[in-house]
Parts: C-alpha cells; structure tokens; sequence
C-alpha cells in the first residue's frame, strides 16, 4: 500500500526509529499506526546495540528521599523522543534507578549502572540494554546526585523535568522546599556573588564597557553604568541576589536572613540541558526518503 510522508514523520516522531524502518513498518501493518510501533519495538530487539550513538535529549528527572527527609538523590534518565519518556516501561526503569541510587548513596553512574537491578535480573546496565531492544530507542542514565545531611534536605520537582536537591544548615523542612521551588523555577547557577569566577565578572565587565563607550558620556558615568549592570548581573547568577518566586519583594539573601539559615549546596537538574539536539527539516527529509524508495 501507499504510505504518506505525514504518515512516516508521525511514527518517526512517536518512536524516534528511521525513516525507512517507519515507512517499512507502516507498508507491514496496512498503515495502522498502533501495529506499526509496536513492529518497531519488536525489531529493535535486534538492533539495540546500534542505538547506542543516537543523541537521547528527552527523558525524565527522578527525586528520591528517604523517610526522615535527611538524604535524597536526583537522577536523570534520557531518551530520545518524548513519547518514549512517557512510555510505562521507562518510568518504571527510571524510577527504579533513582531507588536504587538512594538505598547506595551513589553519587557517579558508573558504579551505579554496575549493581544489580533487581533480584535475578542482572545489573543496571543490562536492565538499560533489555529497554533500549524493548522501546527501540537509546536509553541513558546520563547523571545521578546524592545528598545527605544531619538537617532535613529540601527537594522539589517541577513535573518530571526539573528536580532540585538543596541543604541548609538549619532543621527547616518549609523552608528548604521553598528554596527548593525557587532553584527550580530561577535557575540559580551559584549561591552567592563571591562564587563567581573572576574570569567570568571580567568578560561581562569587558562587555558592557564596549557597550558603553559608544554612548558619549564621561568617564565616570560610564563606570557607574558598568558597574551597576555587573550588580545586577552578579544579582541574576546568584541565588542570594534573586527576588524569591512566593514573594518578589524580597530577596532569597533576605528570606534566608528571616530565617537565620544558610544554603549549603543545591544541585538543579533540567532534562537534555547541555545536550545538542540534532535538528533537520523532517517535512523534506521524509518526502526524500519516501520519493526515492518508492
């Protein structure tokens, strides 16, 4: 039968496969959009192995604590498409990974993709593999943070892309998911101005005075500028500097301050930041494809 490049570009979409194995798959199935992605997964079965170097930038972000909130892990586990990331049999992976890291306090993949995964079924990464041939796609536990302290650790996770660890130095569970919550939602890249890198302030520094000069004002007006707009900078970066989420009229230095607490160390994991996407005109390269086969 006939299969359309719409056709094809869904199924690629939903199974991240190529474009010649959903073509060939929808011609099996008579263009039934269920059968053929499970024909996909049927045959990754025996391509597993060169999935291995296909870029997996979807997934999700597991947060794990144990009971007396003292300890937590955060782990994120890729795919390549979000219809996989949603998909039973990853979630269920995902999850007991991120169970698995919490119960080791591992704090680095590699010894965690070495222990086993469940009672008889091998390790962690042999459990990777037998869902990489299941799903038809790359599967990778790309990082894992474990956080332990004598006071509570506050956590926070935003859907299943966006996880935050953080330790005070005080026993306040509210106000550790608050900062939490705030990690999550600003973006923080340090807890204070002082930890930003010399190197880093000089090139902003070196920025904006190249932005200035051209205004035509003094010197020294020039210099206030500059030095305002690394204030305010600094203030961007660090967590101290930011307007908290709840309340923007005050600064998470302030709220801190309330509180007579400190933040110790936060770790924020987003899905695939980092990661370069592979990007291409599915539209053309589909019709390409499809023209020159059939």
């Amino acid at each position: 039968m006939s299969v359309s490049a719409a056709q094809v570009k869904e199924l690629r979409e939903r199974t991240g496969a190529g474009m010649m194995e959903c073509k060939k798959a929808l011609e099996a199935t008579h263009g039934d959009m269920t059968l053929a992605v499970e024909e996909l997964r049927k045959s990754g079965r025996a391509k597993a192995d060169k999935k291995s170097g296909r870029i997996a930038a979807e997934g999700v972000v597991i947060v794990r604590q144990t009971q007396d909130g003292k300890s937590g892990v955060i782990v994120e586990v890729n795919s390549e498409t979000d219809f996989v990331a949603r998909d039973e049999n990853f979630l269920k992976f995902a999850n007991t990974v991120a169970d698995i890291a919490l119960a080791n306090k591992i704090n680095d993949v590699q010894p965690l993709i070495h222990l086993p995964f469940h009672s008889g079924e091998g390790k962690v990464e042999e459990a990777r593999q037998a869902l990489v041939a299941k799903v038809g796609e790359n599967i990778n536990v790309r990082r894992v943070f474990f956080m332990s302290d004598e006071n509570t650790i506050g956590s926070y996770l935003h859907g299943n892309r966006i996880g935050v660890l953080v330790q005070l130095d005080v026993d306040n569970p509210e106000l550790a998911r608050d900062i939490a919550m705030h990690i999550a939602a600003s973006k923080p890249l340090f807890i204070s101005p002082e930890e930003v890198s010399p190197d880093i302030v000089a090139k902003e520094k070196e920025i904006y005075i190249a932005q200035a000069s051209g205004s035509g004002k003094p010197q020294d007006i020039i210099e206030k500028m500059v030095a305002g707009r690394i204030k305010k900078y600094l203030d961007e970066v660090s967590l101290l500097g930011q307007p908290f989420v709840k309340d923007p009229n005050i600064t998470i230095a302030s709220l801190l301050n309330k509180h007579r607490a400190k933040v110790v160390a936060f770790t924020r994991f987003e899905v695939g930041e980092g990661i370069e996407k592979e990007t291409e005109d599915f539209v053309e390269a589909v019709k390409a494809q499809v023209q020159g086969s059939g």
